[in-house]
């Protein structure tokens, strides 16, 4: 039975037992996807997936036919399950609970593409809009804490059909990641009275060495001090915690942003795998004096990852990340794009 289990030293919760032993192990021995092997993203196949959850289609098509523009679907390996009790249990030192939530496939194109970035803006704007409907939706589940909306963009990889789309999984806890974020944003504001996120895109507008796009509502920059090279950061200039509340002329323009962010790097790096993250607040659930600032605090944003080095034992064992390029360089190389 999967479980989330917690990690007495570092606070993590890690999720395990998703897979049997057989599974396990058949799935180190993956076979490449053979040439001309369909894909079951592809328009035509929605069969083979499971039933679609939500879509954006021709206002004549049925769920789970052709007609579809953008296409939820629940995940086949999904790390969580929706049904249920969340069950938090002590067992001795230890915390574990059921791994309650929901796993969703948004796949942004019927048609056969990998990277989004050669998607139309078009396209993209109505993948965003499904962003915020199913953030919306799920926010109904009283047992959720967190939806967490990403992207495993792996255009070589042997092992997938490559068929672009993003994942969001929801979950009965905030991600320590996230609630780190939420820490240093409420430290900084309790100190200086004004949003980290906002000081960060000043002090960008000010230097002017890191920026590589900005466009009305938006700017996507180097971070001064990036994990991984041609790391980006994507972040709305008009200060909003909450991602669900930006406008559809605002995700034009986000759309817009996100495409070219991504296009520069494809360009410089020959189109590598990537991450990208979007973190925005957790689902406001009753809790004395936690959420008093958090819509002055924190500012949604998205980090992009692209994955062209290998995390070492250093990195691993120090929590420091070694970065060969100084931000500024990448800048000027993505901006030569």
């Amino acid at each position: 039975m999967p479980e989330l289990r917690r990690d007495l030293i570092s606070h993590r919760w890690i999720i395990t037992g998703t897979q049997s032993e057989e599974e396990f192990f058949s799935s180190l021995n993956l076979k490449p996807k053979e040439a001309g092997v369909e894909c079951f993203f592809c328009e035509g196949n929605e069969t083979k997936t499971l039933p679609e959850i939500y879509s954006i289609r021709k206002f004549d098509t049925r769920p789970n036919t052709p007609g579809w523009q953008v296409r939820v679907v629940p995940s086949k390996s999904a790390a969580f399950k929706i049904d249920g009790d969340v069950g938090k249990v002590g067992r001795g030192i230890y915390d574990m609970m059921n791994n309650i939530g929901a796993h969703e496939l948004i796949i942004e194109s019927p048609q056969h593409i990998k990277n989004i970035c050669e998607l139309p803006p078009e396209q993209i704007l109505l993948i965003l809009k499904v962003y915020q409907t199913r953030l919306r939706d799920l926010n109904n589940d009283e047992r959720l804490r967190y939806a967490l909306i990403f992207k495993n963009q792996r255009p070589e990889s042997p092992l997938r059909y490559g068929h672009t789309h993003s994942q969001l999984a929801a979950l009965p806890l905030t991600p320590k990641a996230v609630k780190d974020e939420l820490i240093s944003a409420k430290n900084y504001f309790s100190y200086k009275e004004r949003c980290l996120f906002c000081d960060i895109i000043r002090q960008e507008q000010r230097d002017k060495k890191r920026i590589v796009e900005e466009n009305f509502d938006y700017i996507s920059f180097v971070p001064f001090a990036t994990k991984f090279p041609f790391e980006l950061s994507i972040m709305p200039k008009k200060h909003n915690a909450d991602f669900r509340a930006e406008s559809e002329s605002s995700l034009k323009n986000l759309a817009q942003i996100l495409k070219i962010s991504l296009s520069k790097i494809s360009a410089v790096l020959n189109d590598p795998p990537l991450n990208y993250i979007l973190h925005t607040i957790p689902y406001m659930r009753p809790k004395p004096d936690y959420w008093k600032t958090i819509h002055n605090d924190f500012h949604w944003h998205i980090e992009i990852y692209p994955q062209i080095s290998e995390i070492t034992g250093f990195e691993w064992g120090s929590g420091y990340h070694i970065q060969p390029l100084l931000p500024e360089i990448c800048t000027k190389l993505l901006l030569a794009k």
